[in-house]
């Protein structure tokens, strides 16, 4: 595997425009940004008649602070939680929404987009278990009930997460600049250099950024909304960057967080993402390399550069030389709207198509980490585009989505002009 580690990206400066002195009224300063915060709250043992004679822990119903996404988490990283989590929440006030309390909902006990087991994500200190996380939009209350036939993990708690205001305006223009052109993409020579986060890599500084030549059919590049333009708090994350050899296979996945949310909340909602998994899973950074949501929007997920190989976490075994796309939603019965279907395939199209990889064709790769389908350094062909499933024991990307991916590598086939 071949990683190495680039210097953090540099931020321009921008201009200010000035008003007129003949201005007579001032305009109002915009609201201050807020950053994502998450509040939690550990889970205690229920009455014996509550949970039909199994171990259960959960949380009576009660008033919290703002949130709009939610999981539950524990201690143990490598500990399966062997039961079902259950959460019904308090709309709060404002949106048109009932107050009342909703249902019940399940949560996916055991999230199924993850890094590698040896991977830097999961081997820091704050490293956790945790279920799927579920967006439920703006709320000021919870109550939670977790079962299961066993013992339960240790440290059980509910992580509500509020997704702030972003650390940057939620407008900021797509990137449409060409590949290897992009600021994401050309590391600042005056930035300090991340140390090696891959077990046996060089601790090498990337020499310049690399300009990509045009390969035979590369497909356009579509507009993909930056970082800074979904709001990341580039704080949040480790330094540095890790990157890996080429991409030879795109994996689909959805985030399996519920489709209750508008395209205009699609930059909360990444952001509630990007806090969980640095928060609450304890990872170094978003796992999945882009977002599509269900407008076909597309976003830049984990930093490093959109045009360049960087390391995820979201496919165990096989996140080197791969790029996960997660179409945000739950697909295991609702449809994916024709957008996010065709924003999937344009985004597939390109990133494969940079070092001229046929989005119809295949690639073989390696497990790093063994898997409930494939043992560590077990070779397996995939087809260049993949669904999540197809690498690991799983229903990602949920059937409906999953039924979609011929239709998404023949579009991106002929994206790439084949």
């Amino acid at each position: 595997m071949r990683i190495s580690i680039a210097s953090l990206l540099g931020l321009g400066c921008a201009a200010a425009l000035l008003a007129p002195a003949t201005t007579a009224t001032a305009t109002p300063a915009a609201a201050p940004a807020s950053r994502a915060s998450t509040v939690t709250l550990p889970l205690a043992p229920l009455p014996a008649g509550r949970a039909g004679g199994a171990a259960a822990r959960g949380l009576r119903a009660r008033g919290t602070a703002g949130y709009s996404l939610l999981g539950v988490s524990w201690d143990d990283p490598a500990a399966a939680l062997d039961g079902t989590v259950e959460v019904r929440t308090h709309p709060a006030a404002g949106g048109g929404r009932s107050r009342a309390w909703t249902g019940w909902r399940a949560l996916t006990a055991d999230s199924e987009d993850r890094p590698d087991l040896d991977s830097a994500d999961l081997r820091g200190p704050h490293a956790r278990g945790a279920t799927a996380p579920l967006w439920v939009g703006p709320s000021d209350g919870v109550e939670v009930r977790v079962t299961g036939g066993g013992a339960l993990p240790d440290g059980l708690r509910v992580d509500l997460v509020d997704p702030g205001t972003g650390a940057a305006a939620d407008t900021s223009p797509a990137d449409t600049s060409p590949a290897g052109t992009s600021p994401a993409d050309a590391p600042s020579a005056d930035a300090p250099t991340g140390e090696a986060l891959a077990p046996g890599a060089p601790a090498a500084q990337e020499a310049a950024p690399r300009l990509l030549p045009m390969a035979p059919h590369q497909a356009p590049r579509p507009g993909i909304v930056t970082r800074a333009g979904w709001g990341a708090d580039e704080s949040l994350r480790a330094p540095g960057f890790v990157y890996t050899g080429d991409v030879k296979v795109v994996f689909v996945h959805h985030t399996d967080t519920g489709n209750e949310y508008s395209c205009s909340d699609s930059p909360k909602v990444i952001r509630s993402i990007y806090q969980y998994h640095v928060r609450t899973n304890g990872w170094r950074d978003i796992g999945y390399n882009f977002l599509v949501d269900r407008c076909g929007t597309i976003y830049e997920g984990r930093a490093g550069g959109v045009s360049r190989a960087v390391l995820g976490a979201h496919t165990l075994g096989f996140n080197t030389d791969s790029s996960g796309v997660a179409a945000l939603g739950s697909y295991d019965s609702a449809a994916p709207p024709q957008a996010q279907v065709d924003g999937i395939a344009k985004i597939a199209a390109w990133k494969l198509g940079l070092t001229g990889r046929d989005a119809g064709g295949s690639a073989t790769l390696t497990s790093a980490s063994d898997g409930s389908r494939y043992a560590e350094g077990t070779a397996h062909t995939f087809e260049a585009i993949s669904g999540h499933r197809d690498a690991f024991n799983t229903d990602c990307p949920g059937d409906t989505l999953y039924d979609r991916l011929g239709d998404i590598r023949s579009w991106a086939v002929h994206l790439q002009g084949r």
